[in-house]
């Protein structure tokens, strides 16, 4: 029997494709997103995101940076994973996580992350994996939680959104915190 290593039970991670700016695009035009993501970014266009999903489909996995799109069960795009900040050396590593809103939910967010903390400490040899939460994104600080990530520490007053500023949260799981958790699940 053949397993693919990036199948979960309810998503499969997949590398980007040119045809996926239509998804980039349309998640784009969210503006909520972009402001938990990052920050509320001006209009691209269709010729910009389309250039981005061109250049993404040809890149390899290099200095253990990668960018996934999230599929569901029926192979619909639901949303993406990408790490950053990967230290080989360090033996750590950071993420950022989206799922349209329209598919929040359904666990999607909380399966990509569990198969890309597996191969990062299974495969890549990575001992500790860090995130950065906004305090104003309650949905992304429960699903850290439950997923066995400890609060590390909060950032005052970091992020400027809205006319206000908000806190960042940081959030870590290591290796052993995050194989106990899995061989809980499979009890």
């Amino acid at each position: 029997m053949t397993t693919n290593f990036w199948q979960g039970n309810l998503v499969r991670l997949r590398a980007i494709e040119p045809e996926d700016d239509e998804h980039f695009f349309r998640w784009n035009m969210d503006s909520e997103r972009a402001r938990h993501l990052d920050f509320v970014w001006p209009p691209t266009s269709r010729v910009s995101v389309r250039e981005w999903t061109e250049r993404q489909s040809r890149l390899k996995l290099e200095d253990n940076v990668f960018h996934w799109v999230i599929e569901n069960r029926a192979g619909e795009p639901v949303g993406s994973i990408s790490t950053h900040n990967c230290e080989p050396r360090c033996g750590t590593f950071s993420y950022g996580v989206d799922v349209a809103a329209e598919h929040r939910g359904n666990g999607y967010a909380g399966e990509a992350i569990t198969l890309v903390l597996r191969y990062y400490f299974c495969e890549l040899r990575y001992q500790k994996c860090t995130v950065c939460v906004h305090a104003d994104n309650p949905s992304s600080i429960r699903l850290h939680e439950k997923l066995g990530y400890t609060l590390e520490g909060t950032w005052r007053r970091m992020f400027f959104t809205q006319g206000h500023y908000v806190d960042l949260h940081w959030f870590g799981i290591t290796r052993e915190e995050f194989e106990g958790r899995c061989s809980q699940d499979k009890v």
